[in-house]
């Protein structure tokens, strides 16, 4: 009888483990079709869209499908890696894997037979593809890294529920982990606040305010029972402490919304507004909730909230980058994996 396509030849024991480390997405190539078919899965996805079915298909593929990816396809340009011909998301992602690949090889996880790949929620490298590489590699045991360190449905949820889904089409069932929300470790959280106080020394000017920006959802969503809010407040106290700033001076504020629903507050764009309108000239932003720099945090925050800010009488703007690739940002990735890895197989099974 043959193996299933993709299934390791028994030359392989299947008793490898598998890191699969997961962003959210990003669309293939600039240009209308590359975004309609990444905003259609994205928005398409009931985890980040809970809406009747037949009401949504209507108003998704009638009206924002045929507007809103040329917008979108312009703002990427802003962005935009030419030297890759893709978003900074796939570039900073694949760079992590390839780091913790190089950790791994190290000896740097506690764990010695392991396979490192990547993937993405919505688009390409898709998650089916990073499961069957690892299934190919003789993997038998797997750990999924969301890069999300605040659980939210429409993101660690989501990733969870597109594994379940692929693995049942497959037919494979190895051994499954998936690494928990970690929006309160203390390295996570040194990582971060050390990344804002870097950032902000090598400022030319004093913030008055930092803002902590992080993506919104649906008040329907936390109302329902989603800890995202309270997971989001929680690193803002934690990194306030950590920064020694008060409330006044460390804001919390959610940006990203999408349609007509009532998000979580207060907004991002609405309170840069509000504190250039209230004489505050000098304005420093981090946003802790994203492990790398993507539309969201280089265009919609340095970007469109900047100018946001410097039209309403302020003067100085920064926006702090994530912690990406960079040494900070690999050794919360080290961390978080290898952590899981020896409290779920330990280093005698690793």
């Amino acid at each position: 009888m043959n193996a299933p396509a993709g299934a390791p030849s028994s030359a392989v024991a299947a008793d490898r483990i598998g890191v699969l480390l997961v962003n959210l997405g990003t669309p293939d190539a600039l240009g209308y079709w590359p975004l309609r078919r990444y905003l259609r899965e994205f928005l398409w996805d009931r985890r980040v869209v809970d809406a009747p079915r037949l009401r949504w298909w209507l108003i998704l593929n009638l009206f924002i499908l045929t507007t809103r990816p040329q917008r979108s396809s312009r703002a990427y340009e802003t962005i935009w890696n030419r030297e890759r011909d893709e978003s900074p998301l796939k570039t900073v992602t694949r760079s992590q894997a390839e780091k913790l690949a190089a950790l791994a090889a190290g000896g740097e996880l506690g764990a010695g037979d392991l396979v490192v790949d990547w993937a993405m929620r919505y688009a390409n490298p898709s998650i089916r593809a990073g499961l069957e590489a690892l299934r190919a590699k003789g993997c038998g045991r797997l750990l999924i890294v969301p890069l999300y360190p605040q659980f939210a449905g429409a993101t660690t949820q989501s990733v969870a529920d597109k594994v379940e889904e692929q693995l049942a089409k497959m037919a494979w069932r190895p051994q499954l982990r998936s690494v928990p929300p970690y929006y309160a470790d203390p390295v996570y959280l040194d990582a971060i606040a050390g990344s804002i106080r870097e950032g902000i020394a090598a400022l030319d000017f004093e913030p008055e305010v930092l803002l902590l920006s992080f993506h919104g959802v649906p008040e329907s969503y936390v109302e329902a029972g989603d800890p995202y809010y309270h997971h989001c407040v929680e690193t803002a106290r934690l990194l306030r402490e950590r920064l020694g700033l008060s409330e006044e001076r460390c804001m919390l504020t959610f940006q990203s919304r999408f349609g007509r629903a009532e998000w979580i507050k207060p907004y991002t764009d609405e309170t840069v507004k509000a504190l250039g309108g209230r004489g505050v000239r000098r304005l420093a932003v981090a946003t802790p909730g994203f492990s790398v720099d993507c539309l969201e945090t280089v265009s919609e925050i340095g970007i469109e909230n900047r100018d946001f800010f410097l039209e309403h009488g302020g003067e100085r703007f920064a926006f702090i980058p994530c912690l990406n690739d960079s040494a900070r940002g690999m050794e919360v990735v080290r961390h978080i994996v290898a952590n899981e890895l020896l409290a779920n197989w330990g280093p005698s099974e690793a």
